[in-house]
């Protein structure tokens, strides 16, 4: 039987305010009025702006990184009322393909400074920072970065189900604990909910208010939901499992990645860009009590880059920081310190710090835990592919120092 073609069901214009389209939002908020209805069963297309709705530009300067407005982030295309889901339903996602968009064939990577969100090594690298790539077909390259060229594993960041009131008062009322009980410290730990800027899609001015007052950022992913989670992982193919908290289902999606190393360790640190995901939807009924979920669960498809045997270079770290101060067990200076013994490797080729730690947080890195039992030092480790660089950087090769450039700066 013939099938006809897919139907678009968000078709985003990407030289308009995102804060102002009526088929995005940027809070998770029960209240938020779904876009429009998907079938049971039925397969759909949803284009949707990168995850700053277009603050970011395709250029050598990395002012607009320093200067952005993150009250002005995560929109998101939807809500999309799925028929027939009921809350303790699960919501099958079958993402089915991920693309950029035709107009728009270039994303970017940033370093943003610790004032706007910072990164995992914010501390030792604190300037504003960014790499242009261009996409060749299912390649990309950046001007920024020169001498390293690789595939994509193309891939939503964002991804979810509206939460109900119940737990929207769960996620403010932990998240407003940790912001309590961590005061004293000179950082943010957690955003609350913050009325400026917010944007509600289709819903009224007295719901638009009441989300700005309740509605729970986007930035974290949530156990309850999953939200940002920027696993690179769920790309073509991949099944995603997803509890439903509101008839309906109310599923959002956004924050394309054309590429992302695990963990993508500075913030804004997959290769962003605006794009369209071609999505299969699907009902579970009763499934979070046959699941017994407690958070999504995902299958991952048949689609990732392939480096063969011997292909990769793994560098280790432990729960030792860089001071020479034990922790224990503890798997963030764990990574952090292999993030670090990465960079120190790679600058002896003519890369610059800041240039490193831009390609580790979207280059295709393995990123694992090696070992959380043998105390007081958790073990993790980083594998970086051999063949994602035009030069041969095997421990055993010679060390050539090159003029390979640099990733574009702030003006100040």
């Amino acid at each position: 039987m013939p099938v006809g073609p897919l139907k678009t069901i968000v078709k985003v214009d990407l030289t308009k305010d995102a804060g102002k389209e009526p088929y995005l939002h940027n809070r998770w908020h029960p209240d938020i009025p779904s876009y429009a209805t998907i079938k049971n069963n039925e397969t759909v297309k949803i284009e949707c702006v990168d995850w700053t709705g277009g603050q970011i530009g395709n250029n050598d300067s990395a002012d607009d990184v320093r200067d952005i407005d993150l009250t002005r982030i995560h929109y998101l295309s939807g809500p999309f009322e799925i028929e027939t889901a009921e809350p303790g339903d699960v919501l099958v996602v079958e993402i089915q393909d991920v693309q950029p968009m035709q107009d728009q064939p270039w994303g970017f990577t940033g370093i943003f400074s610790r004032e706007n969100g910072g990164g995992f090594l914010d501390e030792i690298y604190p300037k504003p920072a960014k790499a242009i790539w261009d996409f060749e077909g299912i390649n990309c390259s950046s001007r920024h970065i020169p001498g390293v060229r690789f595939a994509g594993l193309i891939h939503p960041g964002i991804l979810g189900c509206a939460p109900s009131h119940e737990v929207l008062k769960t996620w403010n009322d932990r998240e407003g604990q940790l912001i309590s009980e961590c005061s004293h410290m000179n950082r943010v730990v957690a955003e609350p909910p913050q009325p400026v800027n917010v944007h509600a899609g289709t819903g009224a001015d007295d719901v638009k208010e009441k989300v700005g007052k309740e509605g729970a950022r986007t930035i974290p992913g949530r156990p309850e939901h999953g939200g940002n989670c920027d696993i690179k992982n769920l790309s073509r193919g991949s099944k995603v499992y997803l509890p439903v908290h509101v008839p309906g289902a109310k599923f959002s999606v956004g924050d394309l990645h054309f590429s992302q190393g695990d963990g993508e360790i500075s913030f804004c640190g997959a290769i962003e860009m605006a794009g369209v995901i071609t999505i299969k939807f699907s009902v579970m009924k009763g499934g979070v009590k046959h699941l017994e979920m407690k958070s999504p669960i995902y299958i991952p498809g048949p689609v990732e880059p392939q480096f063969g045997p011997g292909r990769y270079i793994y560098f280790e770290g432990f729960s030792v920081d860089e001071h020479g101060k034990q922790h224990y067990l503890d798997t963030t200076v764990a990574y952090r310190q292999t993030s670090l013994r990465v960079i120190e490797y790679l600058r002896r080729y003519g890369y610059n710090d800041y240039q490193i730690y831009l390609l580790l947080s979207c280059a295709p890195i393995q990123g694992h835990v090696a070992g959380i039992v043998d105390i007081p030092n958790a073990c993790t480790t980083m594998g970086l592919p051999i063949d994602i660089f035009d030069f041969d950087i095997r421990p055993e090769a010679p060390t050539d120092k090159r003029e390979l450039g640099s990733c574009a700066f702030a003006s100040s």
